[in-house]
């Protein structure tokens, strides 16, 4: 397996915010960073997730693995840092139709929507983009009208996360010349969407120019952009508070060495999970399976994202350097949006011996790299995120469809 370091920064914050209250009534001054930074209303109600533990035994080779699922498995203090097993957080049970790394990027954002009377909001995909659908579905669970720009031509059968887009939002096709310029794109059909009298915001100004004039019409929209992916600093919050929950006392704690796998599509649900676990000192390590972009670009948008977010959430830190994540290659390489031969049939394996459904495209390397990472000598324990992609299997199964109809009965 190929890995790749990346560099980010320890904080050390010191604090000069005025003296407020939080909402559970405690002097925000006297919280400390990160309790202030999470102290803000959240889209799910909970930052709780099931975790179950896949038991590994093998052959050589993962084609001849076998698993099982323990669906109540000891945490806290008798959390398992020995043999052949890795735990799993099935954030794809948070939805029947939102992703779970979609929810967590969210997470954040959706009260905001609320709270400045967003009428709209714009964004972009591809034809069977996960973070459409999720904004699809959660705009319309909060009376917010959806307008999702989505890359190339309308599929002759709509199925999968397109068909969620459909039905939940506003579905425009655009040409990939016009797409390549995404920035202008979304601005351009958010202008169109505001008319003459209404106002557009990107989600990352949204709180800190304290959101939409308050001299607008009632009656005028209030439309927002939210970049592809969601792949803002705002993105991070939601990582931050599932770190925060699971390194309670009572699931994985905050002492034990914890290898993390996460698949990373652009790599903000890494870059999210890597810094809130430096921010809170926790000797954890993120292992990113890179699956859509080069090296060097992770690394690009992993900047981008620091810089954002500690200009935006945290102003007053102390940077010092610290390894933290790992960029690691999938076990079998490939273009993005390839689905080799095999795969279908582990999918199938896994989901009939443990009832977790993974697809090839992206959770599938996730558990790929965790299986591996059990078989090492190493007493830390390790955990898969499980992101969702249960609807991609249903364009999966248009495209590659002699996969799907080969599959043993």
């Amino acid at each position: 397996m190929k890995v790749q370091r990346s560099t980010f920064y320890t904080v050390n914050l010191k604090s000069n915010l005025h003296h407020f209250h939080s909402s559970q009534g405690i002097a925000i001054s006297e919280l400390d960073p990160v309790s202030r930074l999470l102290d803000r209303k959240w889209g799910l109600q909970s930052p709780a997730t099931p975790i179950h533990q896949i038991s590994v035994s093998s052959a050589k080779g993962i084609g001849k693995l076998s698993f099982l699922n323990n669906t109540r498995p000891r945490l806290g203090d008798e959390v398992s840092k020995k043999g052949s097993s890795f735990y799993i957080l099935r954030d794809d049970l948070l939805h029947p139709l939102v992703n779970g790394n979609k929810a967590r990027k969210l997470d954040a954002l959706l009260p905001l929507l609320q709270d400045h009377k967003v009428t709209d909001l714009v964004t972009c995909g591809g034809c069977q983009s996960a973070h459409t659908a999720a904004v699809a579905v959660s705009c319309a669970e909060r009376g917010v009208r959806s307008h999702l720009l989505l890359r190339g031509e309308q599929p002759e059968v709509l199925t999968g996360y397109n068909l969620v887009s459909t039905m939940y939002g506003n579905v425009e096709y655009v040409p990939r010349s016009k797409y390549a310029n995404r920035e202008e794109m979304l601005r351009t059909h958010a202008d169109l969407v505001a008319g003459e009298d209404g106002s557009v915001l990107c989600a990352k100004d949204l709180e800190a120019i304290d959101g939409f004039s308050t001299s607008q019409a009632a009656s005028s929209r209030k439309v927002l952009i939210v970049n592809e992916g969601a792949g803002d600093a705002l993105a991070l919050l939601g990582m931050f508070r599932l770190v925060k929950y699971l390194s309670e006392d009572h699931l994985l704690g905050k002492k034990s060495r914890v290898r993390f796998v996460v698949d990373a599509g652009t790599g903000t649900t890494a870059v999210g999970l890597g810094v809130a676990a430096m921010s809170l000192g926790l000797p954890w390590e993120i292992n990113a399976v890179m699956l859509a972009d080069t090296l060097e670009n992770y690394k690009r948008h992993e900047h981008r994202l620091l810089e954002e977010f500690t200009r935006q959430f945290l102003p007053s830190i102390v940077c010092s350097r610290l390894d933290t994540i790992k960029w690691v290659e999938r076990q079998r390489p490939r273009k993005f949006g390839k689905v080799l031969e095999g795969e279908v049939e582990m999918c199938r394996k896994i989901a009939q011996e443990t009832g977790v459904l993974v697809d090839p495209m992206y959770t599938l390397a996730a558990w790929e790299t965790a299986t591996e990472l059990v078989e090492d000598e190493d007493s830390s324990i390790v955990v898969m995120l499980h992101t969702g992609g249960t609807l991609g299997m249903f364009g999966l199964a248009q495209r590659y469809k002699s996969f799907f109809t080969n599959l043993k009965h």
